[in-house]
């Protein structure tokens, strides 16, 4: 029985629906397991850090008591250099181990307990470097023979042991962790492949059928294909209201979120002028000598004002990422306005936009765009222009004067290039792809911003038919590639065809 343009329909949209769940699944699976991932290895490179901490501090504690039996030994000052260097070093050592054995509350007592033998230690060694200084060598010696100070370094080795299995076994448990996390993920991997591939196979199937039938009816489908391009017409002009409909609906979306959002940060600031009075009961009745409940104090004091940071930093951040969304979908929806573009006057004005900001950063710029006129859209490139120098004067490097160099040369095809260069931070290898995706940033995250900046920089370019590249060394600079047809309306136009 031939399948129907109805039936075929209906199984496709089946199968395509279970299809998108599979892959929803699959992605949702994904993202959990390798946040766990990640929250594993990032245990691991903590544990490393804890271990790596004991190694060095039990290194510096050994050279410490290597350079005092040398000089009490020989009683030559040469032993003192490495004596004192070690020994300088030794409380820093114990001032990080501290921080960051935090993290893990097994290891804090034993740290804790270790850091008292070292110090007692340490407070010997000091006893009889300072007897030997003195003239008093005998009674130096005599320390220095006594089992006291044996004992105590036989006791930091065997914490130190200790502690450092402890370590290991962690490191064996976030590996093993790691490990299980893997393994669940290739077998969701594989299970949501064979789903993939029942429903690949099955839409085969029918497309077969399908055609089939339709080689059966070639007179027919000869006969629709004189208006297919009238046709065609039709399902671009309808993807493109589709297009228009999904932008209205983003924008209509993060506009209601807003008003929600607004609540939420004005009960915030009501909750946080309301901690005030309850701060001030707390101390009045501890005036008083009324007795208060040790939980309720710590509420008002930590836990409240620690809860409404979180939440007023939280929808923070939901604000910006709704302003973002609302920004894109603003500049979707947007008609493109050809007309010619002098680059090196948008060029000029986009560096005297941000003349104030280099005079604060003590930096300069230098223009050199000599290109005959370009049609395009002015909005759109002024808005690329004025974000890459914006990004300049943001990651500029503080240790040295800022400088941007801007200049433009003819390219092949009827094409221009824009370069955007200056001797910034600069961003790492692997960030040169990243810094493009949206709400991705790189680099140390010291300056606002919320990672849609050359997201959208290259959805703009795209759009007026150029493109964007980037070359940087970190610690160098970065220089932004920017390529443009010279006529949009061409450009669209073979596209099209």
């Amino acid at each position: 029985m031939p399948i129907s343009a109805k039936t075929f329909l209906r199984s496709n949209i089946l199968l395509l629906a279970a299809g998108l769940v599979a892959l929803l699944a699959i992605v949702v699976a994904s993202v959990w397991l390798v946040g766990r991932t990640q929250a594993q290895v990032e245990g691991v490179l903590a544990v490393r850090q804890v271990r790596s901490a004991f190694a060095d501090l039990r290194n510096l504690v050994q050279e410490t008591e290597t350079g005092q039996r040398g000089y009490l030994l020989t009683g030559e000052d040469s032993y003192l250099a490495p004596y004192t260097t070690s020994r300088s070093m030794v409380a820093p050592q114990i001032e990080r181990l501290k921080t960051l054995v935090t993290p893990f509350p097994d290891l804090v007592e034993p740290t804790r307990e270790l850091i008292g033998v070292i110090e007692r230690k340490l407070a010997e060694l000091d006893h009889t470097v300072d007897l030997h200084k003195s003239g008093r060598h005998d009674e130096a010696l005599a320390i220095l023979r006594d089992n006291s100070g044996q004992e105590l370094m036989d006791r930091a080795r065997a914490l130190f042991d200790s502690l450092v299995t402890v370590a290991d076994r962690k490191l064996v448990d976030h590996t093993e962790s790691q490990n299980r996390s893997a393994a669940a993920l290739r077998l969701v991997s594989m299970v949501g492949a064979a789903v993939i591939l029942a429903v690949v196979g099955g839409s085969v199937w029918t497309v077969l059928r399908y055609t089939s039938d339709l080689a059966e009816a070639r007179t027919t489908v000869e006969a629709l294909n004189a208006g297919l391009e009238e046709r065609v017409k039709e399902r671009t002009v309808d993807l493109a209201r589709a297009n228009d409909e999904i932008q209205r609906f983003a924008y209509i979306v993060t506009h209601d979120l807003r008003a929600p959002l607004v609540n939420i940060m004005g009960f915030t600031s009501e909750l946080e002028a309301g901690l005030e009075p309850i701060r001030g009961l707390v101390a009045r009745l501890d005036e008083e000598g009324v007795a208060i409940d040790e939980a309720a104090r710590t509420a008002a004091a930590v836990d409240l004002p620690e809860a409404v940071g979180f939440i007023r930093s939280s929808t923070r951040k939901m604000d910006g990422l709704i302003n973002a969304i609302l920004k894109i979908s603003r500049e979707g929806r947007r008609a493109l306005k050809t007309e010619p573009v002098d680059l090196g006057e948008l060029t000029a004005n986009a560096a005297a936009a941000i003349h104030h900001q280099l005079e604060e950063a003590g930096g300069t710029i230098d223009v050199d765009v000599r290109l005959p006129a370009i049609h395009s859209d002015r909005l759109s490139l002024e808005q690329v222009f004025g974000n890459l120098l914006d990004n300049a004067v943001k990651y500029r490097d503080d240790a040295r004067p800022l400088t941007i160099r801007v200049t433009g040369a003819p390219e092949k095809h009827n094409r221009i290039r824009i370069e955007f260069a200056d001797n910034g931070r600069g961003i790492a290898p692997q960030d040169h792809e990243r810094v493009f995706e949206l709400f991705r940033r790189s680099g140390s995250q010291d300056k606002a911003g919320e990672g849609i900046g050359l997201a959208h920089v290259r959805s703009s370019l795209r759009n007026l038919g150029g493109d964007i590249i980037l070359r940087s060394e970190l610690g160098k600079g970065t220089t932004f590639v920017v390529t443009l047809p010279r006529s949009l309306p061409a450009a669209l136009r073979r596209t099209e065809t």
